[in-house]
């Protein structure tokens, strides 16, 4: 029974269609009773009428409402009216675990042992409680089991669930309609060998399918394949997967041996050995070393001091990240736990260290004390602590030796750092205030970085850093529509350019001019020499390995690269709101819908003022019809920015998609007014319409423009939606990427 947005079933207006496959169609409707968003299962038009399609739909609501379980998908009841029969589910936002997979099967790699396994005893508690009724899921595989993006899993789907005192003959009915329905194929790579033969099935083949379920999200691949139904039976039936390496390898292969009576006997084992793997696993060992700085307390009378308490604390972190072998987590992550008073312990694991060094700055005229102890996070004791007493010129040198220090503590390399020159401490200052408005995101803050990084240069014009910062400034205004591009990315050009003749190495002036080569003359080759001039020489900052990813990578289609470099940027600096936004970028880019909008939230929920992520979560949300999910996000992102063109595309897009057209129109002629920036915001609002060859108009007249954001955003993240354009090609070719 094929449904349609606006249309009802009962109490419940149809949003949008969620998924549909030869089970079921699963819509997104709003429950006019309760206020609330709910999925409603209907069965496809073909079976609409079919009696015992009917019963066995029926006996699906039944199932499912006798478990209640928050692993499980809560059904909420049936509703049978004249506009047809559906099954009133929770709605679980979030991404299955079959995008997860599919997102790293390019790379044949799986999931990181710690996320698999915190997902693989959800599911198996789900699988218990469902065994504990007596019932049997048989179609357990990653596009049944959803993620949400607080990281609890759902098991959805008993479609095929039967109960255990059903007879073998129950199978055939269900394998011959799925066979009639193609879902087979699906389906049949994660059967247990005997419901594929057909025979009885019980608990135990629900452990088979666990187990190929764990197999792919370990491996990244599928442990049963052919080319055909028949050659996938074939091989569930008398072939073994292909080994891989996992500590959870063993586990994996006793669920999926091909006797039941050799597998797991119950959920309730099988979860028993995946708990004494974790702790196995979680259990303190030789780990390579790592350490995160704690921002440094202000100890001085002037509060305002604490700029360079925290600089202090940073420069610390960029000497220790020089280090071969030592882990270190970036400053926006260290200094998310400032001022919480949180125990040592759960900040060194929330970050994934073994060590942390805090401290604390006290200024006093033209002297400085400095305290520093190192901190082994398992068991709280110090294994090293300093005082140091000096003059404010000699700050640069009590950097060096809390590094050295520290390096001999965990026994790791002392790197020797390039030769540089100190800056003049006033103009040193100024850059550390810098530093503390960069990460703020806030208009107020921006202008205050400026004024910072301008003071800098006039105190030391021969200070290469305030250069980069600059540049970065006028990059990062141009890029979300503050200025534009025209003015903004010449004046970049030209102050890496200036930084380079005074430190000729400096990877981020390299870096900032292969960004202005790609993103604004199209020069894609200079690009590519600049950024490898950038990122020669290992270790490099997360800030620089984010521009690497997405300038250069993702935006000349390497997405694969670039999904690895975020990671990598994520893995170092793990609490950034805008390293998450951007790991987004790639995801939608790839056509992980689920994974990018997870990735987003995750950003929002750590800065809820953080109109970027808004903007951006309202633009996925608008794509898939979740129109006033996109309303929502439009308000929040216009709050902070309303001079935005992206803020400004999706609250038009927002705005009409709702029909509430005559609120779009004056955004509409303020961004058709705007040459220079217009043109993006209107191609976010085609995207949002549905109109491809609008999109694809505007995307070419913001390239026109030069506009920063055209390769990264509007080609890249829209890719999947542009390419269905004839036109394409032509499009790539303008941005000289054909």
């Amino acid at each position: 029974m094929a449904l349609s947005p606006g249309s009802r079933l009962g109490p419940y207006e149809i949003l949008a269609l969620l998924g549909a496959g030869g089970m079921g169609e699963v819509y997104r409707a709003r429950d006019s009773k309760l206020k609330r968003d709910v999925a409603i299962k209907v069965l496809p038009e073909a079976f609409a009428r079919d009696p015992e399609r009917l019963a066995r739909f029926q006996r699906e609501a039944e199932v499912l409402a006798t478990l209640s379980h928050p692993n499980i998908a809560a059904v909420y009841g049936f509703e049978d009216s004249a506009e047809g029969s559906g099954i009133v589910l929770e709605l679980v936002e979030g991404s299955t675990l079959a995008d997860r997979i599919e997102g790293l099967r390019a790379q044949s790699k799986g999931l990181p042992i710690h996320d698999a396994m915190e997902i693989a005893l959800q599911i198996a508690d789900a699988l218990e409680a469902a065994h504990a009724k007596g019932i049997v899921h048989r179609d357990l595989k990653p596009a049944n089991i959803k993620i949400t993006p607080a990281g609890k899993v759902k098991v959805l789907d008993f479609g095929l669930a039967k109960l255990t005192q059903e007879t073998p003959t129950d199978d055939v009915p269900t394998l011959m309609a799925t066979t009639q329905a193609g879902m087979l194929l699906g389906t049949a790579a994660y059967m247990a060998p005997e419901q594929a033969q057909g025979g009885l099935t019980d608990a135990r083949s629900d452990v088979f399918s666990f187990g190929v379920v764990l197999y792919e999200t370990l491996s990244g691949r599928r442990a049963f394949g052919g080319d055909s139904v028949l050659d996938t039976l074939n091989a569930v039936v008398h072939r073994e997967p292909a080994s891989f390496e996992s500590p959870a390898a063993g586990i994996v292969k006793r669920c999926m041996e091909k006797q039941p009576s050799q597998r797991f006997a119950t959920m309730a084992d099988l979860k028993a050995a995946l708990v004494k793997l974790r702790e196995k696993r979680d259990a303190p060992s030789q780990a390579s070393p790592s350490i995160a700085v704690l921002p440094f307390a202000n100890m001085s009378r002037d509060a305002d001091d604490e700029y360079f308490s925290d600089g202090l604390a940073e420069e610390i972190i960029n000497a220790l990240a020089q280090m071969p072998g030592l882990k270190v987590i970036a400053r926006t992550s260290a200094f998310a736990f400032k001022g919480k008073n949180e125990d040592i312990r759960r900040i060194a694991d929330t970050l994934g260290v073994t060590t942390v060094l805090e401290g604390s700055v006290r200024r006093a005229g033209s002297r400085i004390r400095v305290t520093a102890q190192l901190i082994q996070a398992s068991d709280g004791t110090h294994l090293w602590s300093q005082r140091y007493d000096r003059e404010m010129s000699d700050i640069f040198a009590v950097q060096d030796e809390i590094s050295a220090a520290i390096a001999g503590a965990l026994k790791v390399k002392l790197s020797s750092a390039p030769e540089r020159r100190m800056p003049k401490l006033p103009a040193y200052e100024a850059y550390l205030q810098y530093r503390s408005y960069q990460w703020r995101f806030t208009p107020e803050a921006s202008q205050r970085s400026r004024e910072s990084l301008e003071r800098a240069i006039a105190l030391d014009p021969d200070f290469a850093l305030p250069y980069v910062g600059l540049a970065d400034y006028h990059l990062a205004l141009a890029a979300v529509g503050g200025l534009s591009a025209r003015e903004a990315m010449p004046r970049a050009r030209e102050l890496a350019q200036r930084a380079l003749t005074i430190d000729p190495d400096l990877p981020e002036a390299h870096a900032m001019l292969g960004i202005v080569a790609g993103q604004h003359d199209f020069d894609w080759g200079e690009a590519d020499r600049r950024f490898r001039l950038a990122v020669a020489r290992e270790p490099i900052s997360p800030h620089l390995r984010q521009w690497y990813a997405l300038f250069l990578l993702f935006s000349t289609g390497r997405i694969d690269e670039a999904r690895r470099q975020i990671e990598r940027v994520l893995d170092e600096d793990p609490l950034c709101q805008m390293w998450h936004n951007m790991h987004s970028y790639v995801l939608q880019g790839a056509g992980l819908t689920g994974e990018a909008m997870d990735a987003i939230r995750r950003s929002v929920d750590l800065d809820p003022q953080f109109w970027w992520g808004w903007m951006q979560l309202g633009l996925l949300c608008g794509i898939i019809g979740r129109h006033s999910e996109a309303l929502q996000c439009a308000e929040k992102s216009m709050a902070a920015a309303p001079w935005s063109p992206y803020s400004m595309g999706l609250m038009a897009g927002a705005l009409e998609n709702l029909g509430q057209h005559e609120k779009a129109e004056p955004l509409l002629t303020a961004l058709r007014g705007d040459v220079s920036r217009g043109p993006t915001g209107l191609a976010c609002w085609c995207v949002l319409r549905g109109d491809i060859e609008g999109a694809v108009d505007w995307v070419e007249k913001a390239a026109d423009q030069r506009f920063t954001g055209v390769v990264m955003i509007l080609v890249r993240v829209f890719e999947p939606l542009l390419r269905q354009s004839a036109r394409w090609p032509a499009l790539l070719k303008k941005i000289n990427l054909a």
